[in-house]
């Protein structure tokens, strides 16, 4: 399978996880839905693990483990501003992370077709686009929401830029690993200092473990993308999972969707296209 096709495989899930942690978190104490979803994924790659003999390599769980201290802040933030904020302007904005691993893989030497490059940036700019007008929004949870996106975008724009470097560096397993233990250690961190409940309903139990094994499968089709391509365009291509709960938002939570928004998706999937034909 193409890194093309991995990386956009990776947006939908990621997307929909997002989607699901977002609405689940409306209802259910943020550390809660994180910590519980990011157990889920950690018992499943301890399984995998498991099955794998326990063979981890020690350079790309370090860099995993790098990149998921920057996942758990970023996962925290984005699903409270997904559940105070709009979901279809919140989601966008996150988006914007995608210039770090972008920007940092262009600057160590990658260098991609100069059409594959506009397709990239084209992709980007159509994904955030929404974000402009929430700016101007006096409500404020919505402001509160854009604030926490913002914060989600750089730490999460890490997460992909370590996530990426170590599949590149060892194998996606270790990478994998090295993350989830980084995520779940911040979250755990941040619940005891905090002092908050992770007490979960019984039949929320079940909604959070199926985003944490979404995530999970995400972040593996994140992995195998980028040792098949440049991570300065598959981290964009993943990054317009933004796409999905805007999409989302609009059909199941009946939020409005502007024209600016409806331009922004326009112009992220002509961005893949040009990707795609590059």
């Amino acid at each position: 399978m193409s890194a093309i096709a991995l990386a956009l495989g990776c947006a939908f899930a990621w997307g929909c996880a997002d989607f699901l942690g977002g609405f689940l978190t409306k209802r259910v104490p943020v550390a809660a839905v994180t910590v519980w979803s990011q157990a889920a994924g950690f018992a499943a790659l301890l399984v995998w693990l498991a099955i794998d003999g326990f063979h981890v390599g020690s350079e790309a769980f370090a860099l995993g483990v790098l990149g998921g201290f920057g996942g758990g802040i970023g996962l925290a933030a984005y699903y409270k501003a997904l559940a105070i904020g709009t979901m279809s302007i919140v989601a966008p904005i996150a988006a914007c992370g995608a210039v770090i691993p972008f920007g940092i893989s262009l600057i160590t030497g990658e260098r991609p077709s100069e059409l594959a490059l506009a397709g990239a940036l084209i992709a980007l700019t159509g994904a955030v686009l929404a974000s402009v007008e929430e700016h101007r929004s006096e409500d404020e949870g919505r402001r509160k929401g854009v604030l926490l996106g913002v914060v989600a975008a750089v730490a999460l724009g890490f997460f992909i830029y370590f996530l990426g470097l170590g599949g590149q560096h060892g194998t996606p397993l270790s990478a994998l690993f090295g993350a989830r233990v980084g995520s779940l250690s911040v979250l755990l961190v941040f619940a005891l200092v905090v002092r908050t409940s992770l007490r979960i309903a019984r039949r929320d139990v079940g909604a959070a473990a199926m985003v944490g094994l979404i995530d999970t499968s995400a972040n593996a089709l994140f992995v195998l993308a980028s040792t098949r391509g440049y991570l300065s365009i598959v981290s964009v291509l993943a990054s317009l999972y933004p796409v999905v709960p805007l999409v989302a938002g609009h059909v199941f939570l009946k939020e409005r969707i502007s024209w600016p928004q409806r331009a922004g998706v326009a112009l992220a999937l002509g961005g893949v296209a040009v990707v795609a034909y590059a």
